[in-house]
């Protein structure tokens, strides 16, 4: 039995391989630049990654990122509960597969779609009057990033919403139970993990965003993803490519915490629906 698990382990080298050269020399290299000022061990740059424009840059990108999430979150589960209680079998059909398709449109390609419809010279925004430069703001970036992260909780809400047992409903009802208190004491607590993992899952990708980003608002909207840029390419900063790095090791911090959020609730959900 023991040599059959060791020999198991060799099949796994070259995953370790690959994952220690893709993941884990980039990583090395992350902390030890964060923790290197002139040559030297020190923690200034993690100390100045968290003062001035960089604190204000790291705060508007949690600021957007948590209201990305939470209204993403809240569209996309009235959403997906509308597909998912659907008769129209060709309805729930397309709204997932479109749904599987936009959740991974972003980047530059998505803001072009939008400064094309909404923007200074859009098609829309001179029908229906829109301020110029509306789109170039935070609410305009929100409401961008929501073009990915609707569908995106559509996809994580679906499955959660088709666990729900027709029977739980029926049994609440032979108890005397209203619909709300089917929904809050029965459905409610059995989809929260998922609308939690699903806005934790928001959150983060939309911290992470950057390209979008760039290519709409660039300086007008403080994101720490553009502020990192800068500093790696010398656009603006010079010589700040460390502090750069310790932008970039607070941005792992804050996706750590995430998934270590995301990952149990994920596991409970999946208890509760299988």
């Amino acid at each position: 039995m023991n040599r059959s698990r060791s020999k198991g382990w060799l099949g796994a080298l070259p995953l370790l391989a690959f994952f220690a050269l893709v993941f884990g020399i980039p990583a090395i290299a992350l902390v030890a630049g964060a923790f290197t000022a002139q040559g030297r061990p020190s923690l200034a740059n993690l100390s100045q990654s968290l003062q001035g424009g960089y604190l204000v840059a790291m705060l508007g990108s949690v600021k957007l990122s948590a209201v990305v999430a939470l209204l993403g979150a809240v569209l996309g589960t009235f959403l997906a509960y509308a597909v998912v209680t659907s008769r129209l079998t060709l309805l729930r059909e397309a709204v997932l597969t479109a749904s599987g398709v936009l959740a991974n449109f972003g980047g530059v390609p998505l803001a072009f779609f939008w400064i094309a419809t909404l923007g200074n010279s859009g098609v829309v925004s001179g029908l229906v009057g829109l301020p110029s430069g509306s789109l170039y703001t935070f609410w305009g970036l929100a409401v961008t990033y929501l073009y990915f992260s609707i569908p995106l909780m559509v996809l994580v809400m679906a499955p959660a919403l088709d666990g729900l047992r027709p029977q739980w409903r029926e049994a609440a009802s032979n108890n005397g139970a209203t619909a709300w208190h089917y929904w809050r004491f029965v459905a409610l607590p059995v989809l929260a993990p998922s609308m939690l993992g699903g806005v934790v899952l928001l959150f983060g990708s939309a911290f992470s965003a950057y390209a979008t980003a760039n290519a709409m608002v660039g300086t007008v909207v403080p994101l720490v993803t553009l502020k990192i840029a800068s500093a790696l390419t010398g656009d603006v900063l010079i010589g700040y490519e460390n502090i750069a790095l310790a932008l970039s090791l607070d941005m792992v911090v804050v996706a750590g915490l995430v998934m270590a959020i995301y990952l149990p609730l994920q596991k409970r959900s999946s208890r509760w629906l299988h």
